[in-house]
């Protein structure tokens, strides 16, 4: 008997739930089973303890995280966009271009902190471009692949038809890249709370990484544990935004793909 699409996406919806809150009961149970100390390795309990305990703090912090790393997604997506359709329009640019930026994308962006730190100083400045620099890289390739894998084909019939290269790129090309964006923009959102966090962690006096770098060194574990989920939580959210996004403008690039 088939399931009705309602009951699929109830169980979609409910089953990484239900995966969180098994892997979270198993944790706890692993902890106060074997007594491990919180200084080592943190129950979720003792984690929820210090979210409360230290929510004034983290919520400091976390909104410092959060608008650093919205500034630097906000000037991937721009710079992203931009060079993907350069890359994508011109087949002699998709050449010379793209393996420079494969390139570039294989350097840790964490060896970048200290030379962001001589030219902006300590503060949001290398917060900013960490993230920019390790989340624009997928918005790019992304946008490239959707243009540069236009059928020719179909271009083709659209020059017979009388469509310039601009029209073909304009109407056709850039819709069609929209799935491809919109997949990169969740992938991407994810890295810069990683780049963010990590010049935080090197290069700034708050932020998430400020905070967990403090909470190691004076060895309150549960708090450096809470901080770690405030990241995750903050990089899910966006995510599922983004998610809910692409859905709602390219529902046609997913149709057939929700009811069974």
């Amino acid at each position: 008997m088939k399931k009705s699409p309602s009951l699929n996406h109830a169980a979609k919806t409910l089953a990484p739930w239900l995966l969180l809150l098994a892997i979270l009961v198993l944790w706890q149970i692993i902890c106060s089973a074997l007594e491990v100390s919180e200084f080592i390795f943190p129950s979720p309990l003792a984690i929820i303890d210090a979210l409360i305990e230290f929510s004034g703090p983290i919520a400091h912090h976390a909104l410092s995280t959060f608008w650093v790393t919205m500034a630097g997604f906000a000037i991937a997506v721009v710079v992203g966009v931009s060079l993907g359709f350069l890359i994508g329009s011109s087949p002699l640019l998709y050449a010379a271009v793209y393996p420079l930026m494969t390139a570039f994308n294989a350097l840790p962006k964490a060896a970048f902190v200290p030379v962001l730190v001589v030219w902006f100083g300590i503060g949001a400045g290398p917060a900013i471009l960490t993230a920019f620099l390790i989340s624009f890289f997928p918005i790019m390739v992304n946008i490239a692949t959707g243009l540069a894998t236009l059928e020719p084909e179909l271009e083709d019939v659209l020059r017979v038809l009388g469509a310039k290269r601009s029209d073909i790129l304009l109407k056709v090309g850039l819709p069609r890249s929209m799935p491809y964006f919109f997949a990169s923009l969740k992938v991407a959102i994810t890295l810069a709370f990683v780049g963010s966090t990590v010049s935080e962690m090197n290069a700034s006096n708050e932020g998430i990484g400020y905070l967990l770098v403090s909470a190691g060194s004076s060895m309150k574990m549960p708090l450096a544990f809470a901080g770690l989920v405030v990241i995750g939580a903050m990089a899910m959210v966006m995510y599922e935004l983004f998610a809910i996004i692409e859905k709602r403008t390219t529902g046609w690039a997913h149709r057939g793909k929700n009811g069974n």
